[in-house]
């Protein structure tokens, strides 16, 4: 199958998938953020997640060099009140502009990391690199994909009680294919077996 089929069949069967909106710093200052449904946890201990950063014709994407040069990167929850801002930085600007900037991001300071978060998210991980693979063709790499542990968790504390954080305060969004999000609906329980 082509590249383009493989894709399709890919991100309309695996769903629903969480949204990673990341921020970076370039070498050269400027923060950069896009979003991420290639994402997920990969440990609870140490606290470790992963990015699945596809590259474009070949060349890399501005996140992955960064996170692979500064060795710091911030992860955010998408949810429901910041997703049409999110969704701006998904525009292909050139690495001197910024996408916080474009889409009225507020930036704020991470506490252990170098790279600032953005205000508009209920979670946001402060992480630094812990692996960084490139995966597909030896010769033409697909995709950076990205372990990063997380030194430093920041939870909104309405969202927060007890140790747990609240689903639907929270109000993820996930993303389907095409054009396609969805939100959290119906919230059921099954008791784990024994």
């Amino acid at each position: 199958m082509s590249e383009r089929e493989n894709y399709k069949f890919l991100i309309g069967s695996i769903i629903p998938r969480p949204i990673a909106f990341v921020t970076t710093i370039s070498k050269d200052g400027v923060l950069n953020g896009a979003p991420f449904s290639y994402f997920n946890i990969v440990s609870s201990n140490p606290p470790m997640i992963s990015l699945s950063i596809q590259r474009s014709g070949g060349r890399q994407k501005d996140t992955a060099r960064n996170i692979i040069e500064s060795k710091q990167f911030v992860v955010h929850i998408v949810d429901e009140q910041n997703v049409e801002k999110i969704n701006k930085t998904a525009a292909s600007l050139p690495p001197d502009q910024s996408e916080i900037e474009l889409a009225h991001l507020t930036p704020v300071e991470s506490a252990k990391i170098s790279v600032p978060g953005v205000k508009e998210a209920k979670v946001r991980m402060e992480c630094t690199l812990e692996h960084t693979l490139e995966l597909g063709d030896q010769v033409n790499p697909g995709c950076d994909f990205i372990i990063g542990k997380v030194v430093q968790f920041h939870i909104e504390s309405d969202i927060y009680e007890k140790g747990r954080i609240d689903p639907g305060g929270l109000a993820a969004v996930s993303r389907l294919a095409g054009n396609n999000y969805a939100k959290i609906g119906e919230i059921f329980e099954i008791e784990r077996p024994k």
